[in-house]
């Protein structure tokens, strides 16, 4: 799906600190590095060039923190998308360590850049996952002790379920895990903070300038938007579920988009005091995720839902409803005061597609639901290779991301089929 801008309907775009229009690139420029893509990686790889005395200009074909980045359900989860365990049968134990390792400095960092910046986007600490069925509760403690004793991590907990039903203000769970590293966010004044602290830094950036093809021509790489142009030594492409064929067809194999929705409620005056009552931001063990947070003024954001075509649901408010009210009932009073989607890029194995494409070229999509934490330290560490530390590119490469069933026109309907399946185990 095409990005045009911030969408309509959006409690981000309606609440977000004023930021104002970059201009177009016109005619040619000269850069260092060329970085495709005004979200989370692109701006944290700009920011980090930039820092570092590197010219940089930064295309984004609409505006920025426009897609995912300024979309989404604003929660910080820890380590990768796959769990350690699976990481481990996956890549082996000490790469498995290695990208522990790397997910602990993606969220120092983060932390990092919003106090070294004063990028005010509301963290708050806290993250809870909760299980949707019966059953399970050996499971999430054998999941605690293995991350304790084989990862050091103390920030995990068990959370039984009369608990829970105390904390979240709803009985529909079965118990769960808390996790105290995590958090939630503003997204999208996370995005403008980053776009403002890498144009303090010396970056260009450029809105309403789609990348929509690079080649390279002798020594140097040209990036062009139509008639006008970048020429640059190093490439960055980032965009996630937007980047359609700019990565070429081995990324268009492995990154699919998706499209997954989010409703605001009124504010719930003294109601909001019974639901979530620490604050944190809570993700259910649903295979289509219900994820929800309260804002700083008592609203309840949920996430529920998602498909799969080119398009939106025609009442989005209506169809996210319908998941909250599975979850909280006594709401069915509450007005609906924004509803919104956005578009996200998955792999089949939920793992990212970080890659060098090309000499110079380098490629980060395919975040699956964790770029929050994740994708402004990517961003660093594309920025890293450019200059010539590839380690965190190499290692990340080294995660197995196949191609989805059937090429490329059969991989959606195959894909689509999958994830239904999936999603109707949810409601047995």
């Amino acid at each position: 799906m095409r990005n045009t801008g911030h969408p309509p309907g959006s409690w981000y775009a309606d609440t977000a600190t004023p930021f104002a229009p970059l201009p177009p690139l016109t005619g040619e420029a000269r850069a260092d590095v060329c970085v495709v893509g005004a979200g989370y990686t692109g701006l944290g790889a700009a920011l980090e060039l930039a820092r570092r005395g590197v010219s940089v200009v930064l295309l984004e074909a609409a505006t920025v923190g426009s897609g995912a980045s300024g979309r989404n359900g604003g929660q910080v989860h820890t380590g990768q998308r796959r769990d350690q365990a699976w990481l481990e049968k996956a890549v082996g134990r000490d790469d498995a360590m290695a990208l522990w390792r790397l997910a602990g400095e993606a969220r120092t960092h983060l932390m990092a850049l919003i106090a070294d910046h004063a990028i005010a986007c509301d963290w708050r600490p806290g993250m809870i996952h909760a299980r949707h069925k019966l059953g399970g509760e050996g499971e999430d403690a054998r999941h605690i002790d293995f991350m304790a004793s084989r990862y050091g991590d103390d920030q995990l907990a068990l959370i039984g379920a009369a608990d829970l039903a105390t904390e979240l203000g709803t009985g529909v769970y079965f118990g769960g895990m808390i996790d105290r590293a995590g958090g939630h966010l503003h997204p999208l004044n996370l995005a403008l903070g980053l776009a403002r602290a890498a144009i303090a830094q010396g970056a260009v950036i450029h809105e309403r300038s789609a990348a929509r093809a690079w080649r390279r021509e002798g020594g140097q790489i040209l990036v062009e938007t139509g008639a006008e142009r970048v020429v640059c030594d190093q490439l960055i492409l980032t965009g996630d579920g937007y980047l359609d064929d700019l990565a070429g067809p081995v990324a268009n194999a492995r990154v699919m988009p998706i499209n997954n929705f989010i409703l605001a409620t009124e504010p719930l005056g003294d109601r909001a005091e019974t639901i979530i009552r620490s604050d944190a931001a809570v993700a259910d063990t649903r295979f289509v995720v219900n994820y929800y947070r309260k804002s700083p003024d008592g609203r309840l954001l949920f996430g529920g839902g998602e498909n799969y075509s080119p398009g939106f649901p025609r009442d989005l408010a209506g169809f996210v409803r319908g998941h909250m009210l599975k979850v909280y009932p006594q709401l069915a009073d509450v007005k609906i005061t924004h509803a919104w989607g956005g578009t996200l890029g998955i792999t089949l194995h939920r793992v990212p597609y970080v890659r060098t494409l090309a000499p110079g070229v380098r490629v980060a999509a395919g975040y699956s639901g964790q770029g929050v934490m994740l994708a402004p330290y990517f961003g660093k560490l594309l920025a890293d290779a450019a200059l010539g530390d590839g380690d965190g590119v190499e290692l990340l490469a080294r995660l197995p991301v196949p191609p989805f069933p059937g090429g490329r026109w059969l991989r959606w309907p195959l894909t689509v089929a999958g994830l239904s399946w999936f999603a109707m185990r949810d409601r047995l």
